[in-house]
C-alpha cells in the first residue's frame, strides 16, 4: 500500500518519459516491513500467492502480506535461521515449506504450520542456492530439494527418514542460480547454464556465457526464470537469453541415444544495462529489472534502478516502456543488491533493495484511463473505454477532452468531439453549448450544432448562437438565417436583434437576413420590400413560391431592372393581365419591346403586333422583316410610313407588295435596294408582263442588266420582247453567251413539253386498255349481294324461284325479273338515277 506521509511514496518511486504511456504502476510497500527496514537490509525475497518471505543480511527470516504486515507463524518466532546473510529463499507450490541458505553453510528447511519435515544442513561450504522440489509439500514426492556449491546435489527423504543425496553435476565452480520447473531444473555455474531432466536422469545441454568487457562472469549475479512449463528465461550481466526444451525426432533419439528432450535458444540480445532480475510479462514481453551501466555525472554515484518492458524477438528488442525508479539509498548499491520476482498468473512485480520493497502491477484499464487523460491523451482514454469499458464513463472523459480543447483554443476540433460523442442527447448538448458562450465561439460548434427533429434544443440555444454571428460575423449570421430551419428559433426574436443592431456598414446582409424573416413571419410586403430594396435576385422565387403576384403591379419596371429575362418569364405567367404590364411600361419602351417580343412568342392573339412594328423597327430591326411577313395583324399603311422613314426598302418592298404596289415595289427594288436578281425574282413571283415591261425598260441601257435578264427569262417571256429592245451597234458584255443559254434553254422547254405530251398519250391508252379488260373480265355473285330494287338476296326470288340476274360494271344487281324495261339494259338505273336526282323505282 502506499505510505503517504512519506516523502519517497508510490508517487515518487517511479519516473517515466511524459509520452510513454506506462505498462505498470508502483506501490511502495510500507506497514510492518518500515520496522524491519529500520533495522535489517533484505538480501533476498521469494515470492508466493498467499505471503512473501524476505531474507535479510543478519540472517533472518520474515513472513509478510502482500501489504508489508508480519504474518505470524512458526518462522517468525524462531530465532535466527543463519548467522550470515540469507543468500537464497525457495518455497513448494502449496506455500506451506520454505527452504533458505547462507554463507555459513547450512540449509535449512521449515515447515510453515508444523515443524515435522524440518531439516537443517550443514555442508560446511558456502551455499548460494537451494531449490525446493515444488511437490516438496506432498509426502510421497521424497521431500526433495536441491543444493549448489561446487557442484549439484540432490537430496530426498529415505523411508527410515534420513537424506539421501545424489550428485546430478560436478559442476565448474560456485553454483550460483537453481530453477526447478516440473523434471527440467535449470542451473549457473562460473561458465555458464545447465539443464537437467530428472526424469531421464541426464544433462540436456550446457549453455556457454561470453565473459563481459568488464569485470568476471562471477561478479555478476545470474537471473533464471520459467515463464511456463518449457521456456527459460535467462539474465546474466547485460545479455537476455531465451530457451525452449523441446521433444528431439524419435528417430534420432532412438539410432543415436541422445536425450529426449534438447534445449534450444530461440532468442539473444543484449541491453543497455546490467541485468538484475527477470520476469514472463505476455507472450514475447518480458519485465527486466536494470542497474545502469553510467554513474552520476557529478557525484560519480549509482543512478537509480530501471524497469523495463521488452517485447523481443530473435536478435534484438524493443522497449516497450521504461520506468526509473526511485528506490531508497540506491546511490549506494551495486546490481547485485537489487532482486526481482513474481507472480506470474496474477502480473505482480516485486522489486526489492536492501532498504525497500515495490511492487508493480500492470495497468488496469482505469489506471491506463487515469494516466491518458492526466496526460492529455483524450482519444486514446476514449478508445480504451469504448473497448474495455471500466469506472469512467466515455461522456465524462468527452466532457475533459472538450475543456482541454477550449483551453487550448481549438474550437473547431471541440465542436467536432460534441458531434462524435454527444450525438442526438439534448440534454448533454444544452449543458455543453454554454462552454462555447463564454469563450465566445459559439461560431466554432454552429456547423455542428443538431438541428433536426429528431434532436431539437431549447430555441434559446439557436438565438444566442445567432446573437454571436450578428455581432462578430453578419455573413455567417445570414449563413445560418438561410441554412436553419425557422422553426428551431423564434424568428421575432432575431428580427428585434437585428434592428437593435442594424449598421450602415452592414446594411445589405441585415436587409437580405431581414426579408428571410419576414418572409418566415408570413409578412411577405415587408419581405418584399427589403428585396427590391436590395435589388437581390431571390425576389422572384419568393413571388412564384408564396404566388405574391398581386402586389407586385407597381414594381414590375424595378424587377426587370433587377434581371429583365426572369422578370419577363415570370410576366408571361398570366399571373398578371398583359395589358397592366403594358400600362406599367408605357414610359419603358426597351422593357416594354422586351416583353412584348416574349409575350408574342406565346400569345396567339396578336393583339399588340401594332405595337410591336415600331419597336422592332426601334430596337431589333432583323426581326421587323420576318415579323411583317407572319403577321397580318398590323396597319400596314403606319407601318410602311414607319419603314419609309427609317429607309428600311426590304421591309417597303413587302409591304408594297402586300398592298398591291408592286411597280413600286419593283421601282425600290431596282432604284434603291439596286438589287437586279432581287427585281427578276420579284417579276417571277408576280408574273405580270407590266412589271416585266418595266423590268425591261430599265434595263436597256444598262448592258450588264440585260445579260441577266437573258440568263433569267427563259420560260417567263417571250425572248423576242428583250432581244428587239436591243439597239443596233450596243455592246453588251457577255451577249453572245447569254443568247444561246437562252435559246437552249427555250429548246429545252419545248423538247420537255413534247416528251411530256409523248408520255400522257402512252399513259392514255394503257389505261384505257386496262379499262376495258377489266370490265370485260367476270363478276363474282354470292349470297351476300342483294337486288339494286328489291333489296332481296340475288340468287333466290321473292317467290323462292330461280331467276336470271343482271349485273352491270359498277357492281350493281338486279334480277330481270325487277327491271321495267328489260330489254334496255344500257344504263344501271341505280346510278342513272344518281345522275337525275331521282330515286331508283322498286318492283313490286
Amino acid at each position: 500500500m502506499v505510505d503517504s506521509h512519506d516523502p519517497e511514496s508510490a508517487e515518487s518511486c517511479s519516473l517515466t518519459e511524459d509520452d510513454v504511456e506506462p505498462k505498470l504502476k508502483y506501490v511502495r510497500l510500507s506497514n510492518d516491513i518500515k520496522n524491519i527496514l529500520s533495522e535489517e537490509a533484505i538480501s533476498c525475497i521469494a515470492v508466493h500467492p498467499r505471503f512473501l518471505c524476505l531474507g535479510t543480511h543478519w540472517g533472518r527470516i520474515h513472513m509478510l502480506d502482500h501489504q508489508g504486515n508480519c504474518v505470524h507463524t512458526i518462522i517468525n518466532i524462531k530465532e535466527n535461521a543463519h548467522i550470515l546473510s540469507v543468500n537464497k529463499i525457495s518455497v513448494d507450490s502449496k506455500g506451506e515449506h520454505i527452504a533458505t541458505c547462507s554463507d555459513d553453510g547450512k540449509v535449512v528447511i521449515s515447515g510453515l504450520y508444523t515443524d515435522e519435515n524440518n531439516q537443517t544442513l550443514s555442508t560446511g561450504k558456502i551455499i548460494k542456492a537451494v531449490e525446493l522440489d515444488p511437490q516438496h509439500h506432498r509426502s510421497g514426492a521424497g521431500r526433495k530439494f536441491i543444493i549448489g556449491d561446487n557442484k549439484l546435489v540432490l537430496y530426498e527423504k529415505t523411508f527410515l527418514k534420513g537424506l539421501k543425496s545424489t550428485v546430478l553435476s560436478d559442476s565448474e565452480g560456485q553454483v550460483t542460480a537453481i530453477k526447478w520447473n516440473g523434471q527440467f531444473v535449470a542451473w549457473a555455474s562460473s561458465l555458464g547454464i545447465h539443464v537437467y531432466d530428472l526424469n531421464e536422469k541426464c544433462s540436456l545441454g550446457f549453455i556457454q556465457w561470453e565473459e563481459p568487457k568488464e569485470g568476471k562472469l562471477t561478479d555478476y549475479r545470474c537471473n533464471l526464470n520459467w515463464s511456463n512449463p518449457t521456456t527459460l528465461l535467462i539474465g546474466w550481466v547485460d545479455t537476455v537469453r531465451i530457451c525452449v526444451i523441446r521433444k528431439r525426432n524419435a528417430i534420432e533419439v532412438s539410432t543415436r541415444n541422445l536425450p529426449v528432450h534438447i534445449v534450444d535458444p530461440m532468442s539473444t540480445f543484449q541491453t543497455d544495462f546490467y541485468i538484475c532480475g527477470i520476469a514472463p510479462l505476455e507472450t514475447v514481453q518480458l519485465v527486466v529489472l536494470g542497474y545502469s551501466k553510467e554513474r552520476d555525472s557529478e557525484t560519480n554515484k549509482a543512478l537509480r534502478p530501471i524497469l523495463c518492458v521488452l517485447q523481443y524477438n530473435a536478435s534484438d528488442y524493443i522497449e516497450i516502456c521504461t520506468d526509473s525508479l526511485s528506490m531508497r539509498g540506491y546511490e549506494e548499491y551495486k546490481c547485485d543488491d537489487y532482486h526481482l520476482d513474481c507472480l506470474i498468473d496474477e502480473n505482480q512485480y516485486f522489486i526489492v533493495s536492501p532498504k525497500d520493497v515495490v511492487v508493480a502491477n500492470l495497468y488496469e484499464t482505469d489506471d491506463r484511463v487515469q494516466w491518458l487523460i492526466e496526460h492529455g491523451k483524450f482519444e486514446q482514454a476514449m478508445e480504451v473505454i469504448t473497448k474495455h469499458g471500466g469506472k469512467y464513463s466515455l461522456i465524462t472523459v468527452a466532457r475533459l477532452y472538450l475543456d482541454h480543447l477550449l483551453s487550448l483554443q481549438q474550437f473547431d476540433e471541440a465542436a467536432r468531439l460534441c458531434t462524435r460523442v454527444f450525438g442526438n442527447d439534448k440534454q448533454l448538448w444544452e449543458e455543453e453549448v454554454y462552454k462555447f458562450v463564454k469563450v465566445k465561439q459559439l461560431r466554432s460548434v454552429s456547423s455542428y450544432i443538431p438541428v433536426s427533429d429528431e434532436c431539437k434544443l431549447n430555441p434559446h440555444v439557436y438565438e444566442m448562437v445567432l446573437y454571436e454571428y450578428l455581432q462578430l460575423d453578419p455573413s455567417g449570421f445570414l449563413r445560418l438565417v438561410k441554412e436553419w430551419p425557422p422553426h428551431l428559433y423564434k424568428t421575432k426574436a432575431v428580427i428585434n436583434a437585428i434592428n437593435d443592431h442594424f449598421n450602415k456598414k452592414d446594411a445589405n446582409i441585415l436587409l437580405e437576413a431581414l426579408a428571410i424573416l419576414y418572409t418566415h413571419e408570413k409578412d411577405f410586403e415587408l419581405a418584399l420590400t427589403m428585396y427590391l430594396k436590395l435589388q437581390h435576385k431571390d425576389v422572384f422565387e419568393l413571388i412564384t413560391t408564396y404566388n405574391l403576384y398581386g402586389m407586385i403591379k407597381d414594381s414590375i419596371v424595378q424587377l426587370i431592372e433587377l434581371d429583365s429575362e426572369r422578370a419577363i418569364a415570370m410576366l408571361l405567367k398570366d399571373k398578371i393581365p398583359a395589358e397592366d404590364v403594358v400600362r406599367e411600361l408605357e414610359q419603358h419602351e426597351q422593357y416594354l419591346y422586351r416583353f412584348l417580343d416574349a409575350y408574342d412568342k406565346v400569345d396567339n392573339s396578336d393583339r399588340f403586333h401594332w405595337r410591336l412594328v415600331n419597336l422592332y423597327a426601334r430596337y431589333e430591326p432583323d426581326k421587323l422583316l420576318p415579323f411583317l411577313k407572319r403577321s397580318n395583324n398590323y396597319p400596314i399603311q403606319e407601318a410602311y410610313d414607319i419603314c419609309q422613314k427609317l429607309l428600311f426598302y426590304p421591309e417597303m418592298v413587302y409591304l408594297l407588295d402586300k398592298m398591291g404596289s408592286t411597280r413600286e415595289a419593283l421601282s425600290i427594288i431596282l432604284h434603291n435596294l439596286q438589287n437586279v436578281q432581287m427585281a427578276i425574282d420579284f417579276c417571277k413571283d408576280h408574273d405580270d408582263m407590266d412589271l416585266w415591261n418595266d423590268l425591261i425598260n430599265e434595263s436597256v441601257d444598262k448592258p450588264h442588266v440585260m445579260t441577266k435578264l437573258l440568263n433569267s427569262i427563259a420560260g417567263f417571256i417571250d425572248p423576242e420582247l428583250l432581244v428587239n429592245k436591243i439597239q443596233p451597234g450596243q455592246e453588251i458584255e457577255g451577249l453572245k453567251e447569254a443568247i444561246i443559254k437562252m435559246l437552249c434553254g427555250y429548246s429545252l422547254q419545248v423538247s420537255i413539253q413534247e416528251g411530256c405530251n409523248e408520255i400522257l398519250d402512252s399513259d392514255y391508252f394503257d389505261m384505257h386498255e386496262h379499262l376495258v379488260r377489266v370490265q370485260q373480265g367476270a363478276l363474282s355473285v354470292s349470297d351476300d349481294h342483294l337486288c339494286g330494287v328489291c333489296r332481296r338476296d340475288i340468287i333466290v326470288s321473292k317467290d323462292n324461284m330461280r331467276a336470271d340476274i343482271v349485273m352491270f360494271n359498277c357492281r350493281h344487281y338486279f334480277h330481270e325479273n325487277c327491271l321495267l324495261d328489260k330489254y334496255n339494259l344500257e344504263f344501271c338505273i341505280v346510278c342513272n338515277s344518281k345522275k337525275m336526282g331521282k330515286p331508283p323505282a322498286a318492283g313490286s
